[in-house]
């Protein structure tokens, strides 16, 4: 079977992160500005090759303040480390849907081997004859093995800002002519 190339369809994709605030309630955020590219074996994607782009600048959680916040080297450090990326380095197909991605995330200068859960959601045509497949892609990283280590003590006990950071993305393939 031949190489399938896939590129990102950005209208109908996002990434998406979740964080604790004050350990009570959440705040959503987004990278806006963001690729994915994947080669299958037709389309089997137990074997793809999977690099996922992000420019840090683009984060963006609804609030200018804030933003700018994690674009210092508080926490992305957006000037230095201008790109968070992934490139997948093992999946593991679990049933007909889902699959184990594990791979290298780099963010702020540093790599590690995280793995990400990606349920796939088929393979189908769009009126236009385009051939589209998609994926729900979640997980939990630790933003500190990552170094973005801010945080305040809240006088109640406890940090601002949970360790943990929930993502979830949705991805819209499109497959290359």
């Amino acid at each position: 079977m031949s190489n399938t190339n896939w590129n990102l369809d950005t209208a109908h994709s996002e990434v998406n992160f979740k964080v604790k605030h004050m350990m009570i309630t959440n705040v959503n955020g987004s990278f806006k500005d963001f690729n994915l590219t994947a080669t299958s074996n037709g389309d089997d994607f137990s074997k793809a090759n999977v690099h996922f782009t992000a420019q840090a600048a683009s984060v963006n959680t609804g609030n200018e303040q804030r933003d700018g916040h994690l674009r210092s080297p508080e926490f992305f450090d957006a000037e230095k480390f201008p790109e968070v990326t992934f490139k997948a380095t093992k999946i593991e197909k679990k049933d007909s849907e889902n699959y184990t991605l594990h791979g290298d995330l780099t963010m702020h200068g540093v790599t590690k081997n995280i793995a990400l859960n990606a349920e796939h959601g088929g393979i189908g045509k769009d009126p236009w004859g385009n051939i589209k497949t998609g994926f729900t892609v979640t997980g939990t990283i630790h933003r500190k093995d990552f170094g973005l280590n801010w945080n305040a003590a809240l006088e109640t006990g406890g940090v601002m800002v949970s360790d943990d950071v929930k993502i979830n993305c949705e991805i819209q393939l499109i497959k290359s002519a």
